[in-house]
C-alpha cells in the first residue's frame, strides 16, 4: 500500500485510471477512514478552488463531498470536512446494521482500519484492487497479517499504462 518512507505517490492515477475510479466511486456513499487515510482524503473537500484542476479531478471532489465520512481514530480531536463524524473504536455491529440500512455502498479506507473491518469482525464483502506496475518492498502492507481470505474473481480490467484492476467477493475469511 506504501513504501517504507509512507509513501504512495508511485500510484497516482493517470486521467483513464482516474476516470475508472470515479465511475466505481459514485455508488459510495459513506466512507470508512482511519485518520491518516482521512487526512490525506481530506485534500478532495476544496479541489475546486485549486487552480486548472481537469474536469475528472473536479469529478471525483464533488463524489467525495457528497458522501458521508467517518474517521475513526482516538487521537484526532476534530475533523476538517463537511459530513463527518469521528468515532474512537470500530464497532463491527454498529458497522453491520450502517451495511444493513445503507441505501448506498459503504468503502474502507486506510490499512489498519481495513485490517480491522476484514480480520475479526468480516465486514468486508468485496475487495477492489488495483495493481500498478510497480514493486515496493517494505512499507505498509494492504492486508494484515496471518488473514487468507478466499475469494471470486468478479471482473477485472486492463489499462494502457500498465495498471490492472482486479474485483474480488469474498467467499471465506479465515484468521
Amino acid at each position: 500500500m506504501a513504501d517504507e518512507k509512507g509513501n504512495f505517490d508511485w500510484a497516482a492515477p493517470d486521467e483513464e485510471v482516474h476516470r475508472f475510479v470515479n465511475d466505481l466511486e459514485r455508488p459510495v456513499g459513506t466512507y470508512l477512514y482511519g485518520r491518516r487515510m482521512y487526512e490525506v482524503m481530506s485534500y478532495w473537500e476544496d479541489v475546486a478552488g485549486v487552480a486548472d484542476q481537469p474536469a475528472f479531478v473536479r469529478d471525483f471532489g464533488q463524489i467525495w463531498q457528497a458522501a458521508d465520512k467517518v474517521v475513526y481514530s482516538k487521537t484526532l480531536e476534530t475533523v476538517s470536512t463537511g459530513r463527518t463524524r469521528i468515532e474512537r473504536d470500530l464497532d463491527p455491529e454498529a458497522v453491520r446494521v450502517l451495511k444493513a440500512t445503507a441505501a448506498r455502498d459503504i468503502s474502507v479506507g486506510g490499512p489498519e482500519l481495513a485490517a480491522q473491518a476484514i480480520g475479526a469482525a468480516g465486514l468486508v464483502d468485496e475487495f477492489q484492487l488495483f495493481v500498478t506496475p510497480v514493486l515496493v518492498g517494505g512499507g505498509k502492507s494492504a492486508f494484515p497479517k496471518g488473514l487468507r481470505v478466499e475469494l471470486e474473481l468478479l471482473s477485472e480490467h486492463r489499462f494502457a499504462n500498465g495498471v490492472v484492476y482486479l474485483h474480488y467477493g469474498t467467499r471465506a475469511v479465515r484468521c
